[in-house]
């Protein structure tokens, strides 16, 4: 006759302090997600509000005076539309030129058998601490290079970053070993072959990472296409989104100054700052949406390539 072993769980008492400590702890985080999440959500609420009653902070948990005004200004204003098309082509070209660029100097950088390997690290190093400054910058992109109001000074001239470089070399150092390229060397694998076959297949963590990074700055960059760009047609959205805000702010100081106005063009002052305020929400909804439906999608590599160089125990 067989017996059947019989599995006891022993059960690990907790004490009193555990339970504060975890208690302490889930406080905080709550806390802590709230005051990232808050933000975004009194941005909803007060895109679909009535501007009069966000203007006095009466706009607090729940949307009131519901409206889609804002929206229905938006669908209106083609120079935004131009401005969504051209930030997603920049962010698109411009994503695709870094990741060109900066993946293959990471990993040849990466190879301890590189001539003058650590001169070609000081050389892309040396640039995060020294710049030449705006306005020599901006002599070369015009005078040299003849890149002034061009879809390519937007996506060219700054599609090196030396911190993507180091992130993406410090990446194949831990993550693909020697040996890996000595046994791609005996199966008469080369270094293209290696690198295409190989190393990128293996790397989608880190190349996620750098992505989405040039992705995101892209999207919200706005400085250069002020400094480099004159046609307005080939303006990103965010420059646009500046002017809505330039504007809502010009209205307000005009409405603290307004002591001399005569109540219809005090009237006109206020209709114009609610149509101001109602548009800037409406933005920044819609210029949000594609990094939160993109995120979702390279979470769990971006997960994975943010913690290179951690210490794991």
């Amino acid at each position: 006759m067989t017996t059947v072993p019989v599995r006891r769980h022993n059960h690990v008492r907790r004490l009193a302090s555990d339970r504060v400590f975890d208690g302490v702890l889930y406080t905080i985080a709550a806390i802590l997600t709230l005051t990232a999440l808050y933000p975004m959500y009194f941005i909803i609420i007060a895109s679909i509000s009535d501007p009069s009653l966000v203007a006095q902070g009466k706009i607090l948990l729940l949307p009131r005076g519901v409206t889609l005004e804002g929206y229905e200004h938006l669908a209106s204003m083609k120079n935004l539309w131009v401005g969504y098309g051209n930030t997603i082509l920049y962010t698109i070209a411009g994503t695709a030129i870094m990741l060109v660029v900066n993946i293959p100097v990471a990993y040849a950088l990466s190879r301890r058998d590189l001539v003058g390997r650590r001169w070609f690290t000081l050389f892309f190093v040396f640039p995060m601490f020294f710049g030449g400054g705006l306005i020599p910058t901006f002599i070369i992109i015009n005078n040299w290079f003849h890149l002034l109001d061009t879809f390519t000074v937007m996506v060219l001239p700054f599609s090196v970053i030396a911190y993507y470089i180091i992130v993406a070399r410090t990446f194949f150092q831990s993550s693909l070993p020697a040996e890996l390229w000595d046994a791609a060397q005996i199966d008469g694998c080369g270094n293209l072959r290696y690198f295409f076959t190989i190393v990128l297949p293996l790397s989608k963590a880190i190349i996620s990472v750098i992505a989405l990074w040039a992705a995101v700055g892209h999207w919200n960059s706005y400085f250069n296409a002020l400094i480099y760009l004159t046609s307005r047609e080939k303006y990103p959205l965010q420059v646009f989104l500046r002017e809505i805000l330039t504007l809502g702010q010009f209205v307000s100081d005009q409405l603290m100054n307004a002591d001399n106005l005569s109540p219809d063009a005090m009237q006109e002052l206020i209709k114009q700052a609610d149509t101001a305020n109602m548009i800037k929400y409406a933005v920044i909804i819609v210029s949000t949406v594609p990094m939160m439906v993109i995120y979702p999608w390279v979470q769990k590599y971006f997960a994975k390539g943010i913690m290179i160089g951690s210490v794991k125990g």
